[in-house]
């Protein structure tokens, strides 16, 4: 990942180019079943994720997708099936240990640290990656400020990229929605992922606003390489910026295929996308 790049202005991008740099399998799901008591939540979910493809996850509301990206990034731990990710399968595996794979998660749900900078708020993406011990990073001494400062400019690189410099030592609490969500994608651009997982980061979001994040997870997917995994309810942005879209109904995948194959598919029209869909 090169954060140093510029985002590049709003501008629609033909699929076709992103399908000549999508590669091989990256990250495998096959036949997982996530019960809670009576309850299930996943049954016999298989689908794959290519290496920088854009590949979303929709469906109704208690479709299961959110516990779907909980699997994957170790919150849960699957009933059965299993997750491989570069060929190496895992059914359990804690959020930690997914990280230090390479796959970083955004939640639906903001849970950044409200009355730190959005400097502060992105340095804790970097946590991960720093080799000096806590005593060490407490104190800032020696290897331990060298280090600080290298992961300090890096973090920098991501606020120009993501355009909130003028807001870098703003108290995240203070800022609007739409830029606190920015600051959430940078916090998981930090980790340097391979995978990024979003779980709806467009919700809540004005027109204007989902443009920006559309236009920046493009970028992340372009400039960087990243492969991304996202559930959205907005379907034109699903459709306008997926490789390839899974549907799940009830825990089950009722559709996979390209954003045009999956519009089309009569099973997914009468569960989820009804008028949308024509």
């Amino acid at each position: 990942m090169n954060p140093t790049v510029a985002a590049n202005p709003a501008r629609p991008v033909a699929a076709s180019v992103r399908e000549r740099r999508i590669g091989e399998v990256i990250l495998a799901v096959r036949d997982l079943g996530l019960r809670f008591g009576g309850i299930t939540a996943l049954s016999g979910v298989s689908f794959d994720v290519r290496e920088h493809e854009i590949r979303s996850i929709i469906g109704p509301n208690g479709a299961g997708k959110s516990s779907l990206l909980n699997c994957i990034n170790g919150v849960y731990t699957p009933t059965e099936g299993s997750i491989a990710f570069r060929g190496r399968t895992f059914r359990h595996m804690d959020s930690r240990q997914v990280a230090e794979m390479g796959i970083a998660r955004t939640f639906q749900n903001l849970a950044l640290f409200s009355g730190m900078s959005v400097l502060d708020n992105i340095m804790a993406g970097r946590n991960l990656k720093f080799r000096s011990s806590l005593l060490l990073q407490a104190l800032r001494v020696g290897p331990a400020e060298r280090e600080e400062l290298v992961h300090r400019e890096f973090v920098e690189q991501i606020i120009d990229f993501l355009e909130i410099e003028a807001y870098r030592k703003i108290p995240v609490g203070r800022l609007p929605y739409g830029l606190q969500k920015r600051v959430d994608l940078g916090r998981a651009l930090a980790m340097e992922p391979q995978v990024l997982l979003l779980d709806e980061p467009m919700a809540g979001m004005n027109v204007e606003e989902k443009q920006d994040m559309s236009r920046f997870i493009l970028d992340v997917n372009e400039e960087f390489g990243t492969t991304i995994v996202l559930i959205e309810h907005d379907m034109s942005v699903v459709m306008d910026i997926s490789d390839s879209v899974v549907v799940l109904d009830y825990g089950r995948k009722i559709g996979d295929g390209t954003p045009d194959k999956v519009r089309d598919n009569p099973e997914v029209i009468r569960a989820y996308l009804g008028g949308a869909a024509k």
